[in-house]
């Protein structure tokens, strides 16, 4: 791995402005390519990304490359100041190859073989595939690993989907006999006595399917964590290749939000560069843009957190996208406002899909820099100047980028979690909303301007003040021991129902819940109480109310009955037959203190109970004032402090100023009040 004191691309340690390019779509309008370079000095383009989906032109036939239309244009770029991230072309196959190895095409869920056609559907196992992966990928080292304008490697695009096909499952069973070693440790660790289900012979074992089993909790659980692992040996078999010509130039692959089926802290020790694409829908009618804003911002946490250092925004519109069900333009500031959030929140890039609109298929109304009309005066070609322009500034006149997000908090996300409270059977069938609670969370975070990481269970939280772990129903890594550690040497958690009911196995906890760590918030968990949709109970807060909590928030979807045993109730339900019981509770244990939340609490709970938490346990915001709403606050630190203030509002809002700051960009003096246009965004400096 590269060491984190590096730059992300030390050829070209700069903030990168650019995005996908794809000349090879353009082979036949040789003006048109070199209308391209224009464009993008216009545009003050440093960068592109390039590759993705040439395998056709770079091998059209098998074994024979094509490699000059490349060269020509790397070349080209380079001489006019334009770098490359290169990619391995892995995420779709040409037809030649499914023609004649049909085994490279994946099986679907159902056991039927897909045809060629679309991308991300072929086998990671096949033999094949990976043959014919490794040597092009080796080929593409070989001729560009050296080149000056060659600055990343990109590894395939956007990772994702399980395959059923035999190998496959062959190969879920050796990653089984390796995990568990002998049958009787599989039968007794996935409890198959259960419907007669025990296996006598590791043939019988077969992944979750609508047609066989989907019962067993731990073979799903264990499947997914095949898919991961069988994702990331592909990714590696890659980075092996690129790497055989020269090691020294990092490597990435572009993530995608919370995608569902990779566990993506799994990739941290293998990955140089953190990258995704980030697509949300401004302007829509089903939340305000400051909520698209946090939950955006969620995404942009975790990718930071993976590493601890600044990522890349590999990929967004520039406009709209062709694939959600409304397609909405960006409003006039938001490209600029929704690119300095990235920056805000640890990027060191602002890069989209596409630079050009292709003409055919199913992308070629998909947002690009440069449209059908092909010239630079348009409303969208200029927002994008813009942002090109003011990265370059900032790359002049400021050291932003060697700077980064260091939060005093931690926001446990953890996906194992995830895949095991989603296919638990009960409390709540018709939503446990696992990722809403998160979501919520990080929002009250968002809206304080508090700086939060993303982690997991195989995190260490030693450096933080403040830890928030929603619903972790499966404990795993030890986080028993980690979590009362932290605690005991003088840190804040916040606990909450529906955790601690299952080990890593999904197999229930004996002796009382939360599992391992009753004494930790002296409390156990008795039973819990589904609410049906649109069914609220009342959360009152009792004894000592921590400093800005009102008496009263409405709760909803799960109440968790619990008995203190040395814990304090700071809240009691309102209503039903549990009118009294602890609703909130504090425990101190050793040198610090854990809080027990036992129902679902709506943001203005949430937010309210962060704060008080935050102030109590030293947490610093990152601008100490009171914020509007749809106004955050995040500061990269470094040798020099950057405050991006963002107002989420499309009309005017005041900032009051906590002391006398400069204008990052300006160098204007501020003091008392800062005004932000709607959709504007300012970065300042502590005078």
């Amino acid at each position: 791995m590269m060491k984190n004191d590096l730059p992300l691309t030390p050829k070209f340690p700069k903030l990168l402005h650019g995005g996908d390019y794809n000349p090879d779509q353009w082979l036949k309008y040789p003006d048109i390519l070199e209308k391209d370079i224009q464009l993008m000095k216009q545009a003050n383009i440093n960068c592109v990304s390039m590759g993705i989906f040439s395998w056709i032109n770079l091998e059209p036939e098998e074994g024979v490359y094509t490699f000059d239309w490349l060269t020509k244009i790397i070349d080209n770029l380079y001489a006019n100041g334009i770098y490359t991230v290169l990619a391995t072309p892995s995420g779709a196959r040409p037809a030649w190859m499914a023609q004649k190895y049909p085994e490279v095409m994946r099986v679907n869920q159902d056991g039927v073989r897909l045809k060629f056609g679309g991308r991300h559907n072929h086998c990671y196992s096949s033999p094949i595939y990976r043959e014919k992966v490794r040597q092009i990928d080796t080929r593409l080292a070989k001729q560009y690993a050296g080149h000056p304008g060659v600055i990343l490697w990109h590894i395939s695009n956007e990772f994702s989907g399980e395959c059923y096909c035999p190998l496959c499952q062959e190969a879920f069973r050796e990653w089984l006999k390796k995990k568990y070693g002998t049958l009787e440790n599989l039968n007794d660790t996935w409890w198959t006595n259960f419907w007669s289900h025990r296996y006598t012979d590791w043939e019988q074992i077969q992944p979750p399917q609508p047609t066989g089993e989907q019962d067993i909790h731990g073979l799903s659980l264990d499947w997914k964590r095949f898919a991961t692992d069988r994702t990331l040996d592909f990714f590696k078999m890659e980075k092996e290749a690129v790497h055989s010509a020269n090691p020294e130039i990092p490597v990435t692959t572009n993530l995608m939000e919370f995608g569902e089926g990779l566990n993506y802290f799994k990739f941290k020790n293998d990955l140089d560069v953190v990258s995704w694409d980030s697509y949300p829908l401004w302007h829509n009618s089903l939340q305000s843009d400051a909520r698209t804003a946090a939950d955006t911002a969620l995404t942009h946490d975790l990718m930071r957190s993976l590493l601890h250092r600044p990522f890349l925004l590999m990929e967004s519109t520039p406009s709209t996208t062709n694939w959600l069900d409304i397609s909405k333009l960006k409003r006039p500031g938001m490209h600029m406002l929704s690119s300095m959030q990235a920056v805000a929140l640890g990027s060191n890039s602002v890069q989209y899909f596409q630079w050009r609109k292709g003409r055919g298929c199913s992308e070629k109304f998909h947002g690009a820099v440069v449209d059908h009309y092909g010239g630079s005066d348009t409303r969208v070609f200029r927002d994008v100047a813009q942002v090109g322009d003011r990265l370059k500034k900032l790359d002049e006149n400021t050291d932003l980028y060697s700077t980064c997000v260091s939060p005093e908090c931690a926001l446990i996300f953890d996906w194992e979690n995830r895949w095991a409270v989603e296919d638990a059977r009960g409390p709540r069938n018709r939503g446990i909303k696992y990722n809403e609670t998160v979501l919520s969370f990080h929002r009250s975070f968002w809206d304080l301007g508090i700086p939060v990481d993303i982690a997991d269970m195989e995190c260490d939280f030693s450096r933080y003040k403040l830890v928030v772990a929603p619903m972790l129903y499966l404990y795993r890594a030890d986080i028993q021991k980690k979590l009362a550690d932290f605690v005991r040497n003088g840190g804040t958690l916040v606990g909450t129902y529906w955790s601690g009911i299952v080990d890593e196995n999904d197999l229930c906890f004996l002796g009382g819940t939360p599992g391992g760590l009753m004494d930790v918030f002296g409390i156990r968990s008795e039973e819990i109480d589904a609410l049906c949709d649109g069914e609220h109970n009342r959360l009152m807060m009792c004894g000592n109310v921590p400093e800005g909590m009102k008496k009263e928030y409405s709760i909803s979807d799960l109440c968790d009955l619990i008995h203190c045993s040395s814990a304090k109730p700071l809240a009691e339900y309102g209503d039903d037959f549990y009118k009294g019981r602890p609703a909130l509770t504090v425990n101190s244990y050793g040198k610090g203190r854990a809080y027990y939340l036992a129902a679902r609490t709506e943001d203005p709970f949430n937010r309210d109970l962060i704060a008080a938490l935050a102030k109590q346990a030293g947490v610093q915001k990152s601008l100490d004032t009171c914020l509007p709403d749809g106004v955050t606050a995040s500061r990269r630190s470094g040798k020099h402090d950057y405050i991006f203030v963002e107002n989420f509002n499309s009309v005017p809002v005041k900032v009051q100023l906590p002391g006398t700051f400069r204008d990052a960009e300006s160098g204007e003096s501020l003091s008392a009040e800062l005004t932000l246009e709607g959709y504007g965004v300012r970065i300042l400096t502590e005078a």
